[in-house]
């Protein structure tokens, strides 16, 4: 059956991830972690809507642990590197969209070293961060030289994230300006961000400035705003937009940002997504230029994004397609740079089983 998989968390990456696992050719799926008492002993084929497949969930680590499995998808809502440690020198290997893209030197060295010493590899990968700020960029920059700057940034209306308690309390959407400012989102998302940032710039040789800026501007309702987490009201935070830059001599080289709007209209000040619409944008500033465009991860609608959003699918898609690669890899902790070019697979009917040739050639 290939490679054995657990999947850690069963929130909106991870019942798209088990999706995933159960349609990748190369992959079986073992176990489940969730936290939630009311989702143990559920089938995982009954947890995302599918036939039942005889394996069902749990919420004992050790037990999961204990498990004879080759790679853990690692996706709960907030990382816990004391469980990802364990679970590196449980030996298997962890793919995750929640960090590890491209860490600092310390935390690097840590994290590789547990892993080296279990035989294993773990990789942080997914959509944003985990592949448009750092994957893309670094792909399309092969097209141009005497590059200036590179831009990686989301336009999304976050009323279709199906996540509203953490809209409500996390993103702190609803709240009042001064309220919203003490949001842990800007070191939350900043944890993953800045590595993407420091990736490209470290790859494109650029001589940045030890400490990256960081800009966090909100936009408020100026009539009431229909949302999942109820009205927003004239004066609340309905928009906001996350930057992080790489500076040269003051100037940004490496910019990463998002851009998270309830719609947009009747905001102050007046953002627009613009002609394009929601999308993700890669641009390189050089000789040539280059704008790549990526159109089709945002749902059609708000109600078709609440019960199933593609930039939700696509994030746990990457880390699916990632873990062949990955347990073929030599121990350690890897990047995108460490690694062969990763890929999707054929649908099932019109795949061959076995692991492809390619997935082994970083080991």
């Amino acid at each position: 059956m290939g490679y054995r998989v657990i999947q850690w968390a069963t929130g909106g990456v991870g019942r798209a991830a088990i999706e995933g696992v159960l349609d990748h050719p190369d992959l079986e799926l073992v176990g489940v972690w969730v936290h939630s008492p009311d989702k143990e002993g559920l089938d995982l084929g009954t947890l995302v809507g599918r036939d039942p497949i005889g394996v069902t969930s749990t919420g004992d680590v050790d037990e999961l642990l204990a498990i004879d499995a080759d790679c853990v998808l690692y996706s709960p809502f907030m990382a816990d590197p004391k469980v990802v440690a364990a679970i590196l020198r449980s030996g298997k290997n962890v793919v995750t969209p929640l960090g590890w893209f491209y860490p600092a030197t310390e935390e690097r060295e840590r994290f590789d070293s547990v892993a080296v010493e279990a035989g294993v590899t773990l990789h942080g990968t997914g959509i944003h961060p985990g592949g448009i700020t750092e994957r893309f960029p670094l792909m399309v920059s092969a097209l141009s030289g005497s590059i200036t700057h590179v831009r990686a940034e989301e336009f999304s209306d976050i009323r279709t994230y199906g996540a509203p308690d953490v809209i409500r309390d996390w993103m702190l959407f609803g709240a009042t300006p001064e309220t919203a400012r003490t949001s842990i989102m800007a070191d939350a998302l900043g944890a993953g961000f800045r590595q993407s940032v420091m990736m490209v710039a470290d790859e494109l040789g650029f001589d940045v400035e030890r400490d990256l800026r960081t800009t966090h501007e909100m936009a408020v309702a100026t009539e009431p705003i229909d949302s999942p987490i109820g009205p927003i009201q004239p004066g609340m935070v309905a928009a906001q937009r996350f930057k992080w830059e790489a500076l040269v001599d003051g100037e940004p080289v490496v910019t990463a940002a998002v851009n998270w709007l309830m719609g947009d209209e009747h905001l102050d000040p007046p953002w627009k997504f613009g002609a394009e619409g929601e999308r993700f944008e890669v641009e390189i500033t050089g000789d040539p230029n280059c704008l790549t465009t990526f159109h089709k991860l945002h749902p059609e609608s708000i109600e078709a994004g609440l019960v199933r959003n593609p930039g939700i699918v696509a994030t746990a898609r990457h880390c699916v397609n990632a873990i062949p690669y990955v347990c073929a890899a030599r121990p350690g902790l890897l990047t995108y740079l460490d690694l062969p070019l990763v890929a999707g697979r054929a649908a099932l009917g019109l795949s061959r089983r076995g692991t492809r040739n390619g997935g082994g050639s970083a080991r």
